[in-house]
C-alpha cells in the first residue's frame, strides 16, 4: 500500500470514527434525557448550564441557538423539573440569570459518572502533548460543526424564502 493510499485510508477511518462517535453521543443524549424526563432541547440547555454555571438567559439562548421565547419555555420546564433556577442579576435588575441546581449536578453525576470512570484510564495514559492535540482536534471539530450548522440553517432560510 502506498503512503498516499495509506493516508487516505487513515483519513477515511478518522471520518468513520467521528461519524460513529456522533451517533453514539446522540444515543447517550437521548437516553439521558429520557431518564431525566426532559426533551432534547432542554437537555442541551441543561448541558450548557452545567458546563458554564450561572449565565444570563440571553447567553443561554444564544449558545443553544434558541429565540428568547423558546429559552424562556426551556427554563420554565427545567425549573419545574428541579434542574435549574432563575435569579435576578445583582448588577442589572432587567437581566435574569439561570443556574443549574444541585439536583441537576447530582443526576448528571449519577448518569454520566460511569462514562467518566470508564474513560479515565485511557485518557490518563495520554501524554500532555497528546492531550493538547486531542483538545485542539475537538475544538476544530466543534467549530467545523457549528459553522456547518450555520451554513445549513442559511440554506434552509433560502429554501423557505423561495
Amino acid at each position: 500500500m502506498s503512503r498516499n493510499s495509506s493516508r487516505e485510508a487513515l483519513l477515511q477511518a478518522l471520518i468513520d470514527e467521528i461519524r460513529g462517535g456522533q451517533r453514539a453521543t446522540e444515543l447517550v443524549d437521548e437516553a439521558m434525557c429520557k431518564l431525566m424526563g426532559v426533551n432534547r432541547t432542554d437537555g442541551r440547555c441543561l448541558d450548557i448550564l452545567e458546563q458554564r454555571g450561572r449565565i444570563g438567559a440571553g447567553e443561554l439562548a444564544a449558545e443553544a441557538r434558541l429565540t428568547s421565547g423558546a429559552v424562556t419555555a426551556v427554563i420554565d420546564r427545567l425549573e419545574e423539573a428541579g434542574y435549574a433556577r432563575r435569579m435576578p442579576d445583582p448588577n442589572d435588575r432587567r437581566r435574569v440569570l439561570v443556574e443549574p441546581t444541585e439536583g441537576a449536578y447530582a443526576v448528571a453525576e449519577e448518569l454520566m459518572g460511569p462514562l467518566g470512570e470508564m474513560g479515565s484510564p485511557k485518557a490518563s495514559a495520554y501524554t500532555d502533548e497528546q492531550l493538547a492535540l486531542l483538545v485542539d482536534f475537538q475544538r476544530f471539530s466543534r467549530e467545523l460543526q457549528e459553522n456547518h450548522a450555520e451554513w445549513l440553517r442559511a440554506r434552509l432560510r433560502e429554501q423557505e424564502g423561495s
